[in-house]
């Protein structure tokens, strides 16, 4: 019997890219506020994009997580904002002007 370990190398990969991706958005939001989700569309559309002409499997299948998480990750960034004025996260006082609406 042959074991293929490709689908499982996938499957952990995905699981650490959003894994890793949660602290970065509340990170992100803490010291820049939402202005840099125009960083996430290009690394999303750029990973996405380039998993179209790669043609290993796992490194496309990769790449294809990676975009969609960074795309993901500007919806949560402006989440995350609301999330903070409702006191679920801590407000960075640095920019506590920004959520006075």
């Amino acid at each position: 019997m042959e074991l293929h370990f490709k689908g499982m190398l996938i499957a952990i990969s995905t699981f650490l890219i959003i894994g890793i991706f949660h602290p970065v958005v509340i990170w992100v939001e803490y010291h820049f506020g939402t202005r840099p989700w125009w960083i996430f569309l290009v690394a999303g559309i750029a990973s996405i994009g380039a998993a179209f002409f790669i043609a290993d499997v796992m490194l496309s299948a990769i790449l294809g997580v990676l975009g969609a998480t960074c795309l993901w990750t500007i919806g949560e960034i402006f989440e995350q904002r609301k999330r903070v004025k409702k006191g679920w996260f801590p407000m960075n006082p640095k920019r506590a002007k920004e959520y006075e609406d």
